[in-house]
């Protein structure tokens, strides 16, 4: 064992066999009060050890550490016709991120939402897609100008990437603060 000054509070100049330093050491009894016997006391504060049962191996490391799976948050996606800007170019490539409570709650708020629902999905798809083509920004008039059938696809890959399955909610009506229950996985993009 090796020996080592005591802990703070074990008294003054007080010394500490430190069990496991070197194999095959015993402990002595403490019986007697020499110098001897202060070491085998305070060992005993630290684990109960007895001469027939050394102490506990400590447990192996793992062969290899866990690695830390990130979080997609963008996918790419090429759309079937594609965006024409208005100098003609066409823009099929892009990104799309996934969607926020918030990307969904603040376009409910938007007056062409209000006035007409099916512009939600023009909206939203507007705060979600981050990339398109050279665009220097995509938002809600770019959306708006797509042709039918990409718009059906952005729809579409929206849905495949934000929806993980049908379940319900309850929720409160902003207006009269009536309860009712939602689906989340709506029919339509971002209806309930």
């Amino acid at each position: 064992m090796r020996r080592t000054a005591g802990r703070a509070g074990a008294g003054a100049g007080s010394i500490v066999d430190v069990p496991g330093t070197e194999p095959g050491a015993g402990m002595g009894a403490g019986a007697g009060m020499g110098a001897e016997a202060a070491p085998a006391a305070s060992a005993s504060a630290f684990a109960p050890v007895s001469a027939s049962a050394p102490a506990p191996a400590p447990a192996p490391a793992p062969a290899v550490a866990p690695v830390a799976q990130r979080l997609r948050t963008e996918f790419p996606f090429e759309l079937p016709r594609g965006y024409v800007d208005e100098a003609g170019n066409v823009h099929r490539e892009g990104v799309m991120r996934l969607a926020t409570a918030r990307d969904e709650l603040i376009p409910l708020r938007d007056v062409r939402v209000q006035e007409n629902p099916a512009y939600l999905s023009v909206v939203l798809l507007g705060r979600v897609i981050t990339r398109l083509g050279n665009l220097p920004m995509v938002h809600d008039g770019i959306v708006e100008n797509m042709f039918a059938s990409d718009l059906a696809f952005l729809q579409d890959f929206y849905r495949q990437v934000n929806a993980e399955g049908h379940t319900r909610a309850a929720v409160e009506c902003p207006h009269c603060s009536e309860p009712f229950e939602v689906e989340l996985g709506g029919s339509r993009l971002g209806e309930s």
